[in-house]
């Protein structure tokens, strides 16, 4: 079982993360939306799936409070062995990714990204917190609580069904 990590914030919205050029992006911009954050990958065998369905969901609920943010990690296989920058032009390009693609980043280890040093202290998975796989999903509610964890499995058409439709503040089921 993977121990969580301690972390001094209390919200998602005390982060500040780096987008694929490599400027700062204050996480508080978000505040009032609710965020699908996913761990992504141009090389494996989720992502032609994923990569379609959050599209999909980005471009039916993003009038009404979604954000999905998109995290290129290359710690699985080196399946995003690209820069980060390439894996922004192939999310783009290839599946008209329209959300958010940042700067590539750790998921695991001592070296893990402090967002998701976050998100797994907030939400562990089945066998502890340390991420298993691309595409983990992260469902965080309108006041920046981290609210669902979703295995790689789980499609992004599922977390609409499971969760998405409840959480998001403009939307009756």
């Amino acid at each position: 079982m993977g121990a969580s990590e301690s972390v001094p914030q209390k919200s998602i919205y005390e982060f500040t993360v780096k987008d694929s050029k490599g400027k700062d992006v204050d996480l508080s911009i978000y505040k009032g939306k609710v965020l699908l954050i996913v761990n992504v990958a141009s090389k494996c065998g989720f992502t032609d799936s994923n990569y379609s369905q959050l599209t999909d969901l980005y471009n039916k609920y993003k009038h009404k409070g979604l954000e999905i943010l998109a995290f290129p990690c290359n710690q699985f296989l080196k399946q995003e062995p690209g820069t980060s920058q390439e894996a922004h032009e192939f999310a783009c390009t290839r599946y008209k990714a329209e959300y958010p693609i940042f700067q590539k980043v750790r998921v695991n280890g001592p070296n893990a990204e402090p967002l998701y040093k976050f998100l797994k202290a907030s939400k562990t998975g089945y066998f502890g917190s340390r991420i298993k796989w691309n595409f983990t999903k992260f469902l965080v509610d309108t006041e920046g609580n981290v609210i669902g964890r979703y295995s790689p499995t789980t499609s992004p058409m599922a977390i609409e069904k499971l969760d998405l439709k409840k959480t998001l503040p403009c939307v009756l089921s």
